[in-house]
């Protein structure tokens, strides 16, 4: 596959994820996880966009050190897509008016107007993804692999890295 099939891949794997969990570093260097939903995906203009709270400690994690991970699975939990970048905290009213969802009322009291509404965009520079394939199929291989002495379950899906 070439790198533009890959960047695809990747773009089609998480465009109908709707969470992504956003690794961030604590001032004190340990990691840090968030469920994060994800508002709008463009791998190919290094785009990933997301409506953060300026009161949560993610966002003051991006303040400090803005390398993030991004980690996703697909609802049948049978496909795995990892993205490191460098997120932004952006104040841009057009971008905010574009992904704004009245769900996001739920969280903030004065809606879009809320003074913690933050936009974050995650730039990515890289990416990695897991296909597992059949379920079904890779489960008879395991089970005959744990049951012959010595054998190792072998193509048990796809792995892929890209670099954007």
């Amino acid at each position: 596959m070439s790198r533009q099939d890959h960047i695809n891949k990747v773009q089609e794997l998480v465009k109908d994820i709707k969470f992504a969990m956003m690794t961030t570093r604590t001032h004190e260097g340990h990691l840090h996880a968030c469920p994060m939903t994800t508002s709008e995906t463009s791998i190919g203009a290094k785009e990933i966009w997301f409506i953060g709270d300026k009161s949560t400690e993610t966002v003051s994690d991006i303040e400090k050190d803005p390398q993030v991970n991004l980690a996703y699975v697909s609802q049948d939990a049978k496909n795995y897509v990892s993205i490191n970048g460098k997120a932004e905290l952006v104040e841009d009213h057009e971008k905010l008016d574009e992904l704004w969802s009245p769900i996001y009322n739920a969280f903030y009291e004065q809606g879009k107007e809320d003074p913690n509404v933050q936009l974050i965009k995650v730039v990515p520079h890289g990416a990695e993804y897991w296909l597992s394939g059949s379920s079904v199929v890779n489960m008879f291989k395991m089970t005959t692999a744990a049951v012959m002495d010595g054998k190792k379950a072998t193509n048990l899906g796809e792995n892929n890295s890209v670099t954007l």
